[in-house]
């Protein structure tokens, strides 16, 4: 008897798994799991409220000392409103400062809340601001029936130089094409707005950024004379509207062969809208001074509607290289008007006396003999005006 009793102090006593379960992990009985509301006073005035704050004297411990008390983790503001609510954007930026141009890619759109119509049928709007209401206004293609478009389009500004990108913001816009609803006006979706000072020449960057409302006050008094322009839109922009005419792309070439002076105009960049359609109908003028007779003069074809022409016409003033640097060239900008008299808006003068870039083109042109200048130059808003 004895010998059994020490046979089974030696051997293990077998436990089941059911029992090790209860006896190992179980920590006791199981308790309501808190909500984050419990720690938030309640008003009912009806009725009792029907959750009580949790106990502060808990009746089982835990093991390990006393876990701190939740507390609730607030979103973001901004995330639970209409940043997120109006979907997101995707687009690249590239400033290609060889070619002074802003490129702007629009790749596709996300989670775009659906207008009162319950379609979506969008395209997206580029403005650069601060600039004319339509002289820097680019849009992609129409994308119809789906909240999540995709563009893969690219919007290209002409023009923009290492001054404007210190000092502009673009703002893109998502909207609903409203030829497609037979509709006038309407909001836009979602809008954003990137300030382009921080973009590195010749590199492209990526974004992904929530849309917003667009909010609109009135525009100044002063400014409610200007033609083609919206009664109701951004102040600063509205401000900043008459800050700019517009610029001019001029090439310019001393040809040997010929003995003269190659004029090129190219095109024009964001000039100022003359119309009441709120655009213009540009060509470009050009006189030598002192005054050389008819052959002095010349003039653009006429684009029609538009603010950024592209012209790509040349001409030819004939002279020695002594001749034309004791000369003037005066290039003007017009908008046509059939039965009346053309706007004036804006002009640039080139000369050995002119300031800053518009003496360097000219001199270096006349400096160098075959060699082409390609230059943009801003456009003034006093009509030139020089005595023979």
């Amino acid at each position: 008897m004895a010998g059994t009793a020490a046979a089974s102090r030696r051997r293990p006593q077998r436990v089941s798994m059911q029992e090790h379960m209860a006896i190992d992990v179980n920590p006791g009985p199981i308790r309501p799991i808190r909500r984050i509301s419990d720690y938030f006073p309640h008003f009912y005035p009806f009725a009792e409220p029907a959750l009580r704050a949790p106990d502060p004297h808990p009746a089982v411990a835990p093991a390990i000392g006393s876990a701190p008390p939740l507390q609730p983790n607030p979103e973001p503001e901004g995330d639970s409103d209409d940043s997120t609510a109006l979907g997101a954007l995707e687009f690249t930026l590239l400033f290609d400062a060889d070619n002074s141009a802003l490129h702007c890619t629009a790749h596709r759109a996300k989670g775009l809340k659906p207008p009162a119509s319950g379609s979506v049928d969008t395209y997206v709007k580029a403005d650069l601001l601060p600039g004319a209401s339509k002289a820097s206004q680019l849009r992609t293609r129409t994308v119809r029936g789906t909240g999540g478009p995709v563009w893969e389009e690219t919007l290209t500004y002409h023009g923009f130089t290492r001054q404007d990108a210190g000092r502009k913001t673009l703002r893109l816009c998502v909207c609903e094409d409203l030829r497609l609803r037979r509709r006038r006006r309407a909001p836009p979706l979602g809008e954003l707005r990137v300030p382009l000072r921080k973009l590195v020449p010749n590199r492209a960057r990526s974004f992904n950024v929530c849309l917003e409302k667009r909010r609109l006050t009135k525009r100044p008094k002063s400014l409610d004379t200007s033609r083609g322009m919206s009664l109701y839109e951004e102040a600063a922009e509205a401000e900043a509207a008459g800050e700019e005419r517009g610029r001019i792309l001029l090439s310019l070439c001393y040809s040997s062969q010929r003995g003269g002076l190659l004029v090129g105009v190219l095109r024009c960049a964001h000039l100022a809208p003359m119309d009441t359609n709120g655009y213009s109908d540009p060509f470009v003028r050009l006189s030598l001074h002192p005054n050389m007779g008819k052959k002095s003069k010349y003039k653009t074809s006429v684009w029609k509607k538009t603010l950024n022409p592209e012209f790509n016409e040349e001409f030819f003033y004939e002279g020695s290289r002594e001749e034309l640097a004791q000369k003037t060239l005066l290039v003007s900008v017009w908008d046509y008007d059939l039965g009346i008299a053309d706007d004036f808006i804006g002009g640039v003068q080139l000369s050995g006396r002119a300031s800053g870039e518009r003496q360097r083109h000219w001199r270096e042109c006349l400096g160098c003999s075959d060699r082409r200048l390609e230059l943009w130059h801003p456009l003034d808003g006093a009509p030139l005006q020089l005595s023979d």
